[in-house]
């Protein structure tokens, strides 16, 4: 019998019993495809405690339990797998266990912290695998600070042996970084002189820009093999305080302790559970959510996302909404579509243009996110509106063509509103359009497209729009709550083109197949430049500047050749570099 036509039909209770089940049956059928949903009880590689207020999440990873054969994850290295878990238990952690105030990350290996990136896994990866692995797991350092800031959820990293290359830059996202003295004990970044290629993962920017360590020191640090340890790494700023191993554990929980007491996050929150997605893969490559659906075209490698309204009016009240969970409108849909978004990242490395839709009442869109503003300072509410934060921001970052359409019937309003800005062009319907009788296309804005969900630069995506227009954002402004037709939305700046029914067709088809006839490595390039306007932050330094050249550096021979770093690390043989600065 089906394991899943034989547990659909089950109570909750008896649901949840099953759903590490329902999970392993899911990925069974899709083994060839790397699936971003989780749960701890799939976990492989993390363990969690709780103690009131402060949970400790322990990285022990299975050397048998990488994404892909071929290699082993020893001395707690990881690969994408790992940092699968470990986003899941960040999300976790401030959705369901909104109590805790302090997180401490340690290890659960003796002697040894994290190594980083496995080594035999880069070397073996695809070239866009191996690039969009670094963007996830930057995503998931940076959802590791977002969470002191949106959460009140400090970081405490505990390094008791070898922490080197992405395990430092794991520790550098945390709060605060504590070293064993033993004499043995270390932090380094070793990247460029082992491996020819940078830390991918923020190290660079973090050492600079977060902990302020001097440019000369951050020189020698990235280029010794060794690390550096006990005292000297404190002096230079590698870490916060170092501790002598007898009294390092005590030290450690005291210090959590009393973070937790500076916290002024409030006491006595519960949590709500988030349950699986409902989602089902299709052979030809279509995902149909519950208020999402992706139709993939490969001759055009284009998928079209479609994100449907709601359907029911929101809930009474936040009590109410804090019943229904992760069912509740807003954050399921902010779940399908990151889901959506990684998924695309990951597994349809060949479909260069996401184009974007929309279905429904705005009016009704409009009512479910005006009960999360008027909740103000509702923890829940919160946590939402800061997930929607983080799946906008993915978007922005994705290495994807993207477009969207405002057909008649759509309802870019607020929070989906600021899609249209995220995109590359908006195209919308301009006029009634012959046998179309769904309400005419429109755009509303509210108060979240002017600073509630920023993009790394640290602005919105309309102030980002209107850097050389400072009046147009604040006309924009003056337009919050009203419904803007196409004449307006195209008047006011914020869609690219309008058309009618006679044009609409042809030149959203030009379009399409104008965009499949660029190369993509062009593409990538000009769109990253284009998205990243405005100021510099650490942030978009990391996905901006650090990300491009690490794409670059993971073509080169003397990273990837044959007799390159990459392919010659554990051989004993150094690499063979071309001299020649290019």
């Amino acid at each position: 019998m089906d394991l899943l036509f034989f547990i659909k039909d089950l109570p909750k209770s008896a649901f949840r019993k099953y759903e590490g089940l329902i999970m392993q049956e899911t990925q069974s059928r899709s083994s060839n495809l790397i699936d971003f949903q989780t749960n701890p009880s799939l976990y492989r590689h993390w363990c969690v405690e709780y103690s009131n207020d402060v949970a400790t999440v322990l990285m022990d990873v299975d050397e048998k339990g990488g994404l892909f054969d071929g290699y082993d994850l020893k001395l707690n290295s990881y690969d994408l797998g790992v940092d699968i878990e470990l986003a899941d238990i960040i999300q976790r952690m401030r959705f369901e266990q909104p109590q805790i105030k302090t997180v401490i990350l340690k290890s659960a290996k003796d002697k040894v912290f994290c190594a980083g990136a496995n080594i035999q896994m880069l070397a073996g990866a695809s070239h866009a695998h191996k690039v969009n692995f670094c963007k996830f797991t930057n995503e998931t350092r940076n959802a590791i600070e977002a969470a002191e800031t949106e959460s009140g959820q400090k970081y405490i990293c505990a390094v008791d042996g070898v922490c080197a290359g992405g395990g430092y830059e794991l520790a550098l996202a945390c709060n605060f970084i504590f070293l064993v003295d033993d004499g043995a004990a270390s932090v380094s970044l070793p990247e460029v002189p082992l491996l020819a290629v940078l830390p991918g993962t923020g190290g660079l920017t973090r050492l600079t820009d977060k902990r302020k360590v001097r440019r000369d020191l951050c020189d020698v640090f990235c280029t010794m093999e060794e690390g550096v340890r006990g005292l000297r790494a404190c002096e230079w700023g590698l870490v916060d305080e170092v501790v002598e191993k007898s009294k390092f554990d005590a030290t450690v929980g005291t210090r959590a302790e009393e973070f937790s007491l500076q916290s002024s996050k409030t006491a006595g929150i519960k949590g709500i559970r988030l349950t699986p997605l409902n989602r089902t893969l299709k052979e030809d490559g279509s995902i149909k959510y519950s208020a999402v659906e992706v139709a993939i075209d490969r001759k055009l490698g284009c998928a079209t996302i479609t994100i449907s309204g709601p359907n029911v009016p929101p809930p009474r009240d936040m009590s109410d909404f804090t019943t229904l969970g992760a069912e509740a409108y807003l954050l399921r849909l902010a779940r399908e579509l990151d889901d959506v978004i990684l998924h695309l990242r990951m597994n349809e490395c060949e479909i260069g243009l996401l184009m974007f839709r929309s279905e429904g009442d705005p009016e009704q869109f409009r009512a479910h996110e005006a009960q999360l503003e008027a909740a103000g300072e509702h923890w829940l509410a919160a946590e939402v509106m800061a997930l929607w934060k983080r799946v906008l921001k993915r978007i922005d970052v994705t290495s994807r063509s993207m477009i969207a359409l405002v057909e008649h019937g759509s309802c870019f309003s607020g929070i989906l509103a600021d899609l249209l800005f995220a995109v590359d062009r908006t195209y919308m319907m301009q006029g009634e359009f012959e046998g179309d009788n769904r309400h005419m296309a429109c755009i509303s804005l509210s108060k979240v497209n002017f600073g509630s969900l920023p993009m790394a630069n640290g602005l919105s995506r309309l102030a980002t729009r209107f850097l050389g227009e400072p009046q147009r954002l604040k006309n924009a402004e003056a337009h919050i709550g009203q419904i803007l037709d196409a004449e307006s939305a195209h008047c006011h700046g914020l869609v690219t083109f309008i058309y009618d029914d006679v044009d609409w067709e042809d030149e959203v088809r030009i379009f399409l197949e104008e965009r499949a006839c660029f190369s993509p490595d062009a593409m990538t390039g000009l769109e990253a430049n284009i998205r990243f306007a405005g100021p510099e932050t650490m942030e978009s330094r990391i996905f901006g500047r650090l990300t491009a050249w690490q794409n670059w550096i993971f073509q080169r021979p003397n990273a990837v050749g044959e007799e390159g770093a990459l392919k010659r690390f554990g051989s004993g043989i150094r690499g063979k570099y071309k001299m020649e600065r290019v």
